[in-house]
Order: C-alpha cells, then sequence, then structure tokens
C-alpha cells in the first residue's frame, strides 16, 4: 500500500518494526546465505518468527526498507534485472500494473498457493498475495455519544450538512490511505459522478492533510492523546483494535469505530525480483510469507489481515476491528491507467 504512513498501521507499525522486529537494513552485497527482502518501512516481522525462517531455510533474512510502497516501486524499476534484492515485498493494488508492466518479477508458483483464500487468489504468477488491509472511515464514539448524535452510516452521508466540519482526510498524492479513499469515490460514484461527491465534500468543509498520521493522530477527535476536533477520519479498519491494543489500560470498548460502507480493500503482494542473486532463498522466502507461523504474525505486526484462509486473528481483531463483507474495489489495471488523472481532477477540485 502506497505509504508515507500506513495506518495505525503508519506509526504503530513502523515502531513495532523498529522494536519487534530486530532486523536492520541488509543490502544485495550481504553474501553467503542471506536473502534480501526490500520492502516499505511499515513492514514488520517478530524476532521468533524471523529466527523460524532463518533456522528451517538455512538463509539470513535481511532487510532493506526503502520508505513508503510507492518510493520502493519507484527504486526497484530503476533497478530492473539487477535488483538490490532478491524479493520485493509491498506492491499493492494502486501499484502492481506498474511493477508488472515494469518486468520486475520472475514467475514463481508457491508450494504454499493452495492455502490462499480464494477471495484473493491473483491468476499472475510473478506475485503472490501476501495480505490485506481495508481503508474505512473511522468515528469518535464519545462525539456521538453526546446528546444521541448518530455517526455516519457510509459515504453519502458525508455530505450532509449534519456532519459539517468533521471530515478530515488524506491527500492521494501523497497518502496511501488519502489514495485508497479516493479510489473507493470512484468505485462507488463511477466516473461520472466522483467528481460532484467531492465538491459536496468540499462544500461541507472537508479537512485535508499530507498523510495519516496528522489526520489521525492531531486532527481527529478519537485518537488517544489527540488534539484534534474532528470526528471522522479516513483510516483502517483494523484502527479501533489498535487503539485498544496500545491503551494505557485496559479497554472494555474501542473509542473509535470503523464504519463499513464505503471501505475500500488493499492487498499486497510479494514477488521474486528479476535477476535476483539468491533465488532458492528467494522462493523459500516467499513460500515463508505464506506459511501459517508469518500468517497468524502478520495482524499483530502490521495491523492488516492475513490471506491463508484459516489463519486465527487476535481476540482484539475480533472485538473491535471489522471485516468488510463488500469492500470497494477496482482492477489494478484500471488504477494504473486513470491515476494519475484522477489525483490531477482531485486537486483541482478539492484543494484549487
Amino acid at each position: 500500500m502506497r505509504r508515507l504512513g500506513r495506518m495505525g498501521l503508519g506509526a504503530l507499525a513502523g515502531v513495532v518494526a523498529l522494536v519487534a522486529a530486530g532486523c536492520g537494513g541488509g543490502s544485495a552485497d550481504d553474501g553467503g546465505g542471506a536473502v534480501v527482502l526490500l520492502t516499505h518501512d511499515s513492514f514488520a516481522i517478530s524476532k521468533d518468527v524471523k529466527a523460524a525462517f532463518e533456522q528451517e531455510s538455512g538463509y539470513t533474512l535481511r532487510l532493506l526498507q526503502q520508505g513508503d510502497a510507492g518510493e520502493v516501486v519507484n527504486r526497484a524499476l530503476l533497478t530492473a534485472g539487477d535488483p538490490q534484492g532478491d524479493v520485493l515485498f509491498g506492491t499493492d493494488d494502486s501499484l502492481l500494473s506498474r511493477a508488472l508492466d515494469g518486468d520486475l518479477f520472475e514467475p514463481y508458483a508457491s508450494s504454499e498457493q493452495g492455502s490462499i483464500d480464494p477471495a484473493f487468489a491473483i491468476e499472475d504468477d510473478r506475485v503472490t498475495p501476501i495480505d490485506h488491509g481495508e481503508v474505512c472511515l473511522n468515528a469518535d464514539r464519545a462525539f456521538y455519544a453526546k446528546e444521541g448524535r448518530r455517526p455516519p452510516q457510509g459515504l453519502d452521508d458525508l455530505a450532509d450538512p449534519r456532519y459539517r466540519g468533521q471530515l478530515v482526510v488524506q491527500n492521494p498524492a501523497t497518502s496511501s490511505p488519502g489514495l485508497a479513499f479516493l479510489l473507493a469515490t470512484v468505485a462507488r460514484y463511477g466516473e461520472d459522478g466522483w467528481q460532484d461527491y467531492w465538491r459536496r465534500l468540499r462544500a461541507n468543509d472537508v479537512l485535508v492533510t499530507d498523510g495519516w498520521q496528522d489526520a489521525y493522530t492531531q486532527q481527529f477527535s478519537g485518537a488517544a492523546g489527540s488534539p484534534g476536533t474532528r470526528p471522522l477520519v479516513v483510516s483502517y479498519a483494523t484502527s479501533p483494535a489498535a487503539e485498544v491494543i496500545f491503551a494505557g489500560k485496559p479497554l472494555e470498548e474501542s473509542p473509535t469505530l470503523a464504519i463499513e460502507d464505503g471501505c475500500f480493500r488493499q492487498v499486497e503482494y510479494a514477488g521474486i525480483l528479476r535477476g535476483a542473486r539468491t533465488e532458492d532463498g528467494a522462493r523459500a522466502l516467499v513460500d515463508f510469507l505464506l506459511s501459517e507461523r508469518f500468517q497468524a504474525d502478520v495482524p499483530g505486526t502490521m495491523f492488516v489481515y492475513p490471506v491463508r484462509a484459516g489463519t486465527p486473528i487476535p481476540p482484539a481483531f475480533e472485538q473491535h476491528a471489522i471485516r468488510p463483507e463488500r469492500p470497494l474495489s477496482l482492477p489494478p489495471s484500471t488504477i494504473a491507467e486513470r491515476r494519475d488523472r484522477w489525483i490531477e481532477e482531485w486537486t483541482r477540485i478539492v484543494l484549487r
């Protein structure tokens, strides 16, 4: 997911990546038995899970984290065929066509492919789905509990004068959830209707920030410790669970809630880079990313959902996060073809 910071995920998973992973950056020159994973700054893996891969495969795992997912893909394209690493993780639906058109990956059908939930299966064997997350509206429970206020039920409500001045979103040109939210409006209202929808949001005093962190931790009133005054924010389906997990004291109920209508699904993929120096290690790593052990680690480290069918979910996710039954989506090829034009139109409508 193209990141400047991904979710409660952004700041939170970034912290987890540094504290829990215990892995520094690496390079393709780490010879011997090293396999190098190119990825974004929000990638995280628990120490014991990393150790399990290294013990089972015989390869040392090195991480080369290069900013948000867009930066990682752009850098990889500059070195296509002579990559800095062996596997790239973090290409999402908004970047997938760009990566495939750039001939970044070698075909590989993982031995674990049969474990993938059919909802996330993909026919192109150059990439393998690893996790998914849904960008959703989040609301401040306390704000709407006052005087029996009713939180919005979905996208349509946001343009209602009752919610004037309550919503903060991210700029789609600089933020992964911001782009996902723009794509959600395109998917919902179509090529001929999303522009008018954003004109209505602008008239309803929507606030735009550059990234998730400012929107969620500074402008959104529901986040722990936030000075914000806006009770609605674009974040993730798992943000309410993150509020509970990282709370200073046990909570029976999350202070925030995710709104299912209007959620947009993002799937992240891994692929073996064409020209990888450690091909056997790269295959072993892709297999491991789909293994029961790594997939069970995904929710607690990166605050996204695994794609492996039957993978257990942490209790906090079951109790406080949502799993949208019918999330919005768009074909990656359509996103690749029209993304830049959509962002330019959005900028003219909302910021100028």
